[in-house]
């Protein structure tokens, strides 16, 4: 999984703030227990000692170190038996004083053998939906509160389905997409349709649950994107060209590509040209985007070029979503 190095950066902070938190609280434990039972502090400095011990007599040469490894272990194991009775006899757990991780399977350093563990895919997941979050209202947007009761239940012209069966049908092609998310058939979506009929809100849904799920996402608008790609190739200014850069790397590196309002933009050369790099670049590395626009794929056929018309339309599935504009309806009840 490509994870957005801001969002890996803000997972590893809090994983070691969690871990000095945690060793902070421990020490003071310790020196509450310490003053309170002052034979504790006594029997955990001789247990230090004999771990120093238990090394020299492994090292020892010229004797048998096994006798004196058999008493010294003894006598560590007795030194443990005491300790856990005295905490016992206060309240404590035998391993209160133990300086034992969050995490057991990396120790709270968040990888194990070079691969990341799943202590720290869960925080990135959290940060990566926080960092949605900021651009993309998350609070209350989900599968579940998305409600067809703003499309009609009956015939719409030329269509085979009402828009309250069509809307049923996206839903829930689009919760499939989410949770299957890299197992599902079709890795690519195109949601097209007229403003105001949930496009947006269900790619907010999907980025949701596909974000929980510990894939690296990224949303961001067709004015937006195309402008950082303009500010990387044509910026003077060293620090908003780094900046820029780092933006277009997620673009094209991350699990799913979020690209909302597509046809927005202002039209030019270099827009043509970076659309078709973006969606020809996360083809060929088989990375998924979903792609929302007013247009149809006619309308896309007219605006773009042909090379970009053509990989749209063999490789995303179109959902088309057609119905009375939410936004107005919403309105009329006011």
């Amino acid at each position: 999984m490509a994870y957005d190095p801001m969002v890996l950066r803000r997972a590893t902070r809090r994983l070691d703030q969690s871990r000095k938190e945690r060793e902070d609280a421990q020490e003071a434990l310790r020196r509450k227990l310490y003053n309170q039972i002052p034979e504790l502090s006594d029997i955990d400095r001789e247990l230090k000692g004999t771990v120093l011990d238990l090394v020299s007599a492994s090292l020892r040469k010229g004797s048998d170190p096994a006798p004196a490894l058999r008493v010294l272990r003894d006598g560590n194991m007795s030194l443990q038996a005491r300790r856990a009775h005295l905490l016992q006899e206060a309240g404590y757990s035998p391993e209160a004083l133990e300086d034992a991780p969050l995490c057991k399977k990396c120790g709270d350093s968040g990888w194990v053998r070079g691969r990341m563990c799943q202590c720290l895919r869960d925080l990135c997941a959290q940060e990566q939906v926080r960092e949605l979050s900021k651009l993309l209202d998350l609070g209350e947007q989900s599968f579940d509160s998305f409600s067809l009761d703003w499309y009609s239940p009956l015939p719409w012209p030329g269509e085979g389905l009402s828009p309250r069966e069509n809307m049923e049908f996206i839903r829930d092609f689009c919760n499939n997409y989410a949770q299957k998310f890299g197992k599902f058939l079709f890795p690519n979506l195109f949601l097209s349709g007229d403003p105001g009929l949930g496009k947006t809100f269900l790619s907010a849904c999907i980025a949701r649950t596909v974000a929980e799920k510990g894939f690296s996402v990224v949303y961001d608008t067709a004015g937006q994107l195309f402008s950082r790609f303009e500010e990387q190739k044509f910026s003077r200014d060293v620090q908003e060209e780094r900046e820029a850069q780092s933006d277009t790397r997620r673009y094209l590196n991350c699990d799913l590509l979020i690209l909302d309002d597509l046809g927005s933009e202002f039209l030019s050369p270099f827009v043509q040209s970076a659309l078709y790099t973006l969606v020809n670049t996360r083809l060929l590395q088989s990375r998924a985007t979903v792609i929302s626009s007013n247009l149809s794929m006619d309308g896309i056929r007219g605006r773009y070029s042909g090379q970009t018309a053509s990989r749209l339309e063999g490789e995303y599935r179109v959902l088309r979503f057609y119905g009375e504009d939410i936004r107005l309806q919403r309105k009329a009840k006011l």
